[in-house]
């Protein structure tokens, strides 16, 4: 490969990193072409892109990237393949439901909501982030139900005294 075609694709990748908030390192190594296909359909339903990268070009995109991604240079052996999304838990709950099958993807790292997640033992962890969307309405669940409460409390007290008045105007 030329070093311009190399230049070309690192800044292809690097520009595929500041697109997505979330991507993930998987190794896919040893699934057939029927399992591939099938895992490429499964990442389009879910917003997912799928490269399969050389590591040293990802390597030099990371580097080039404003974010300190150090971390993950120990995880680019073997086969690597990136998961590219903008909802955090997306890829993990792919492999994990895709590899019951077919004991691929696994997951060699992921960096999710400005945090780093090193190994396959992250996975039940990334499964269970929610997304800043998710965070946001929890909380103005939480902030809604005390007012709830409270013009629940108003409105039954209302007709409690309404029909305390009235019984006592018949009397």
């Amino acid at each position: 490969m030329k070093k311009e075609d190399k230049g070309i694709i690192i800044n292809q990748l690097g520009n595929s990193l500041q697109e997505y908030s979330h991507f993930y390192l998987a190794d896919i190594g040893g699934l057939n072409a029927s399992q591939t296909s099938d895992l490429r359909r499964e990442c389009n339903k879910k917003e997912i892109k799928l490269l399969v990268v050389k590591n040293t070009l990802l390597h030099k995109a990371l580097e080039n990237s404003q974010i300190d991604f150090s971390e993950l240079y120990d995880t680019l052996k073997g086969e690597t393949s990136l998961m590219l999304t903008n909802t955090g838990n997306a890829p993990a709950k792919l492999i994990k439901e895709f590899s019951k099958k077919n004991k691929k993807p696994v997951l060699k790292a992921a960096y999710v909501e400005e945090s780093f997640y090193i190994g396959e033992n992250q996975l039940e962890t990334l499964i269970n982030i929610k997304s800043k969307n998710e965070l946001i309405g929890d909380v103005i669940a939480l902030l809604q139900s005390p007012a709830k409460n409270v013009i629940s409390a108003l409105q039954s007290g209302g007709n409690t005294i309404h029909g305390v008045l009235k019984t006592l105007g018949e009397r």
